[in-house]
């Protein structure tokens, strides 16, 4: 009875360290309407810590410097929420475009992602 009662206690304990940041965004995919050559198009992402610890995102990698990421370095509290303001620059960009914004966290992956989609009308 008494190694049941320590295994207990061990196994809590080892759950309890594992408790973790999570990242959480109700739609991760932007679809923007058509936008001409030359216009600069955002949108405002809402990223929530669904998890135990604060979460922290620390940087952003992007394909191309078209692509900008803005958000804050400070921590997200457990069940709080924060904005991340993505802004892309059609200039010399047409047709079908594609991106990924990859965030840098402290969640187990790592590294975590928002998508958007935009169709660009080239300049005539």
């Amino acid at each position: 009875m008494r190694l049941l009662f320590l295994v207990f206690i061990f196994l809590n304990s080892a759950f309890g360290f594992c408790q973790s940041a999570e990242f959480f965004v109700k739609n991760p995919v932007f679809k923007f309407p058509k936008a001409k050559e030359g216009v600069t198009v955002e949108h405002v992402f809402t990223v929530t810590n669904s998890g135990k610890s604060p979460l922290f995102i620390s940087d952003y990698e992007v394909e191309c410097s078209c692509t900008k990421a803005y958000f804050t370095k400070d921590p997200i509290m457990p069940g709080k929420s924060t904005l991340i303001k993505i802004t892309f620059e059609t200039e010399g960009k047409s047709y079908y475009q594609d991106r990924i914004i990859y965030l840098k966290t402290n969640t187990k992956k790592k590294t975590e992602k928002l998508r958007f989609k935009v169709f660009v009308e080239p300049k005539v």
